[in-house]
């Protein structure tokens, strides 16, 4: 110490020098920001770890994450509270400058100390927004929330809780903070009343005229008691269906892990060969056996409906797509204005498109249950499952064998409206920016063959008696070509209807264009402003721009709010701790590679690739021999999901934020998808 403090020549008079003493016994440390360093908003971050190491936060390892309001009147954990307590005092000391500091707490005889041990000034970009004008924006969303989670006389089950990738997943699909356009879209499409449609269709309950996804100030959640509704069979005794809804919130808010995978842990939404096993665990939750039955009972009509060989309901969806691509042709090739082309590509990518998707999802749910209920009873080994999936042959795989044959003008004109993020206007299609998702100077290697998948003789024997015994309709072939088509159909629709929605978006682009609008401004354009200028004598310019300028107003407002991923009660508005999610592992395999971000392309090969959600416009990536997938958001069952399966990719589908953040930010990893484990190794 002496031989730095002479270091500094002669000391001023008022010059002081601290010495920090050496901590011994640190029970937790970590940083505390007054501000979030993201979005300039006053809450109050604490980022800490347990035990003795005070370097694990600060050398980016990671931590758990603490988050509350500046004003926020629900109390930390106790173990917190203290730190919170520093951070108001730093801020009365500096004058309310954003601060950010470090912090350990030791054992000291029988109490806790809390050590500062730096604080600084936090540098923001913009000027934070004040405490008032947050409260007053969460204390909406408190009471919006408040008022959701009533009992409802339409509704069965006593209360809700909101997620962000429950059901149709806005998290995967949109993002969190998705622009105006992105959300009003995939309300349009899908949220508002086609999922309802679709499930009163196929045998559950009707839900049509409740929108799926509300949303906070532009942040989408799912309406969970909704969602699981909708799984309930329509036949099923109203006593016992509101009883099993209340049940499967218990159990999402025992285990909030599971909310990216609520179909395949939670509810019981289709007939599966392990099914009455399944169902045991309903005995603990107070449910008879007589009742367990009448629920089986329920499942296996609604199932045979779904599977039935000849007449299953997703033989018709599958027809409907046909119809999709001749109207659309029609409507493309006609005199119409480009704002009737809009309408109409939206309406029908509704009926023909988001409808028959909407089916052909749920058949392709029903294949991959029933396909991993074969597994649980025995029959297949996962080895049998992971060769199953790597037989399917969706469109995707179709597009990796396709680029390494077709020229490049053959090539888009099949694949060129996919973008990533299907439904943002800002991201460009492939036939757009066809230099940003391809090197064009060479040919990737054709992907292996398809192998085919063929079950053995003593496999199909035990099939025969599984499904005699449990009374579902399908012989083995007939099953085996239902778990195929569902989930290469589900994959087909959506290929299809989306190339209605970004066809409309290159028209949305076009018309802004005429009235001096930018894509960036059209992102902040609600759907409904164009809906109206179809139907409606107005002036265009002034139509978009108040939509434009009012949704630039509400995104500025959604940047400033942090939610967690599942909103179990009221109070959690105001203060949280991230999660961190149990992720989907796909396939087997391990793979040690290092870590880059889908826009490195010259660096994709052999690299475990980070993006942030699982979206069919990724797609492009497969094109380049990748070693790993990691995404921030995506289901068990997503597409992205479905395509780590077929390819054989060592893959984390929904790894959640604060699991991603980590991974994504570091410089290698090892991945272990047999033992579901993630190393960082640098």
């Amino acid at each position: 110490m002496e031989q730095v403090i002479s270091s500094y020549g002669t000391p001023h008079p008022t010059d002081e020098i601290l010495i920090q003493p050496m901590l011994a016994d640190v029970l937790r440390s970590g940083v505390a920001f007054s501000h979030d360093p993201n979005s300039c908003a006053p809450y109050r971050i604490v980022n800490w770890s347990e035990g003795c190491d005070t370097a694990t936060v600060t050398s980016g390892q990671g931590g758990r994450v603490w988050q509350q309001a500046a004003q926020s009147a629900v109390p930390p954990p106790p173990t917190l509270a203290p730190i919170i307590a520093l951070l108001e005092e730093l801020l009365a000391l500096f004058g309310r400058v954003p601060v950010d500091c470090e912090f350990a707490v030791t054992r000291e005889a029988e109490a806790e100390v809390l050590w500062l041990l730096q604080a600084r000034p936090l540098i923001l970009p913009v000027a934070p927004e004040s405490e008032t004008l947050q409260t007053s924006r969460l204390q909406a969303i408190e009471r919006k929330i408040a008022r959701g989670m009533r009992p409802h006389p339409f509704l069965m089950g006593q209360r809700t809780v909101y997620g962000v990738m429950p059901d149709w997943n806005p998290a995967e699909i949109v993002g969190i903070r998705p622009k105006p356009m992105a959300l009003s879209l995939y309300r349009e499409l899908i949220t508002d009343a086609i999922w309802a449609y679709q499930r009163h269709n196929y045998g559950y309950r009707n839900l049509r005229s409740f929108p799926l996804m509300p949303h906070f100030f532009g942040l989408p959640y799912i309406d969970v008691r909704l969602s699981f509704n909708s799984f309930i069979p329509a036949d099923l005794d109203e006593g016992l269906a509101g009883r099993l809804v209340d049940h499967y919130i218990d159990r999402l808010l025992v285990e909030p892990t599971l909310h990216d995978k609520v179909e395949f842990e939670i509810v019981f939404s289709c007939y599966t060969l392990d099914l009455p096993q399944r169902l045991e665990r309903l005995s603990e939750a107070g449910f008879a056996k007589p009742e367990r039955e009448a629920i089986a009972h329920s499942l296996r009509k609604l199932t045979n409906r779904i599977v039935h060989p000849r007449e299953g309901l997703w033989r018709g969806d599958a027809a409907k797509i046909e119809t999709l691509n001749a109207r659309r042709e029609a409507l493309l090739a006609s005199g119409a204005d480009p704002l009737e082309r809009i309408y109409w590509l939206l309406e029908d990518a509704k009926r023909y498109g988001t409808l028959p998707f909407a089916g052909l999802a749920r058949a392709g749910f029903v294949a991959v249950q029933m396909l991993k209920s074969l597994v649980a009873v025995g029959v297949f080994s996962q080895s049998d499952y992971d060769a199953f999936i790597g037989s399917v042959s969706t469109v995707s795989g179709q597009l990796a064998r396709d680029r390494a044959v077709l020229d490049k003008t053959t090539f888009l004109a099949r694949y060129g409206h996919l973008r990533p993020g299907t439904y943002n206007i800002l991201s460009p299609r492939y036939d757009e920016a066809a230099e940003l998702y391809f090197d064009w100077n060479q040919r990737p290697p054709a992907p292996e063959p398809v192998k085919p998948f063929s079950l053995t003789l003593p496999q199909m024997r035990e099939i025969v008696k599984l499904l005699e015994a449990h009374g579902l309709q399908p012989d083995p072939v007939g099953l085996f070509d239902f778990m195929q088509a569902g989930i290469e159909l589900r994959e087909l629709a959506k290929f299809h209807f989306t190339r209605n929605l970004s066809d409309t978006l290159a028209l949305i682009t076009e018309v802004g264009g005429q009235y001096g609008f930018s894509r960036e401004d059209l992102a902040y354009c609600d759907i409904a402003a164009l809906k109206e200028l179809h139907v409606a004598a107005a002036d265009p310019k002034d139509v978009l721009g108040r939509s434009i300028e009012q949704g630039k107003a509400r995104y500025a407002e959604t940047l400033k709010i942090s939610l967690p991923p599942l909103i179990a009660k009221p109070d959690d508005v105001w203060a949280f701790e991230w999660p961190e999610t149990a992720p989907n592992f796909i396939t087997q395999k391990q793979v040690t590679a290092p870590v880059v971000g889908c826009d490195a392309r010259e660096r994709l090969a052999g690299a475990i690739v980070c993006i942030p959600n699982a979206d069919p416009g990724f797609d492009w990536l497969f094109a380049y021999p990748i070693a790993g997938l990691i995404t921030a958001w995506g289901g068990a069952n997503s597409h992205m999901a479905i395509r780590a399966g077929e390819l054989g990719l060592p893959a984390v589908i929904g790894a959640g934020e604060v699991l991603y953040r980590r991974w994504s930010g570091a410089q290698r990893l090892h991945l272990d998808c047999a033992g579901r484990r993630v190393e960082v190794l640098a």
